[in-house]
Formats: structure tokens, C-alpha cells, sequence
């Protein structure tokens, strides 16, 4: 069974998707701060980065999502919102970062894996499957 994160005070039933209070504290400054215009944020981020982190483990639908979160609508929203923005990839990179440096090791990877039978396979499938086809053709072999 899947670990329940440690939360102080929760206010709310946990789920194991849930962010802990120390992952809280990592991902909380790296998320946008309010814009300074416009209608106050009423929502709290933590509870949508929750809501996504549940869709995204149990790989329900949206509209499926417990009650206990915000409306899925506006996790939703969020959601795209900051896809489109490339919050995704932003914190993804700076987390690793942070944790690369927290290791001793350089900021960026220098491994590579490549699969060399994938790539000649590929290559040879590609030519044969060609080959065939056009043998089997009867237009082009009247004009070979």
C-alpha cells in the first residue's frame, strides 16, 4: 500500500498523492505568485497541485475527482493554464537541478543511451517493407 504523506494539520481525508508538508515547502516558491490584478486568488494552490497529482496517479477523469478537492473545474483550469505557461517542465528542471547539487554532481546529465538494434532495425524494416510493396504492385512491375 502506498504511503500516506505527513501533513501537520490536515484539514481534510489524505490521499497518497497528496504533496507532504516538506514537499510543500520545496514546490511553493516555484509557482506563480499572484499577478497583482484582477479578482483575489480565493483557491489554494497546494490543494490544486493535490487535485492534479491525484488525476494524474489514479488516472481518473476530471469530473471524477473527489469532492474533498476543489471543483474540477478549476483544477482543470489551472491545470491547462500552467501546461501552457510550461510551469511543468520549469519546476520538473528545477527540482532536478536542486537535487543534482544537493548530490555533488554536475547541474546537467552527461549520460546517453542509445539502442543501436532499434535504429538498424528500423532501417532494414523500412527498406523491405518498400521493396515488397512495390513488387507486389502489378503497375510497377510493368514498368521495371
Amino acid at each position: 500500500m502506498s504511503r500516506l504523506p505527513e501533513v501537520a494539520k490536515p484539514h481534510r481525508r489524505l490521499y497518497p498523492s497528496d504533496l507532504s508538508d516538506r514537499e510543500w515547502e520545496i514546490i511553493k516558491p516555484l509557482l506563480p505568485l499572484p499577478q497583482g490584478f484582477g479578482r483575489p486568488r480565493t483557491v489554494d494552490l497546494r490543494e490544486i497541485l493535490n487535485g492534479v497529482f491525484y488525476v494524474q496517479r489514479t488516472g481518473c477523469q476530471w469530473e471524477m475527482l473527489p469532492h474533498d478537492f476543489p471543483h474540477h473545474g478549476t483544477v482543470y483550469k489551472y491545470f491547462q493554464k500552467w501546461e501552457r505557461l510550461g510551469y511543468g517542465p520549469k519546476i520538473h528542471d528545477t527540482l532536478r537541478h536542486q537535487l543534482r547539487e544537493k548530490l555533488g554532481r554536475f547541474e546537467k546529465s552527461t549520460v546517453a543511451i542509445a539502442d543501436s538494434q532499434s535504429v538498424e532495425t528500423t532501417e532494414k524494416r523500412g527498406r523491405c517493407t518498400g521493396t515488397m510493396a512495390a513488387r507486389k504492385s502489378k503497375v510497377v512491375n510493368a514498368i521495371w
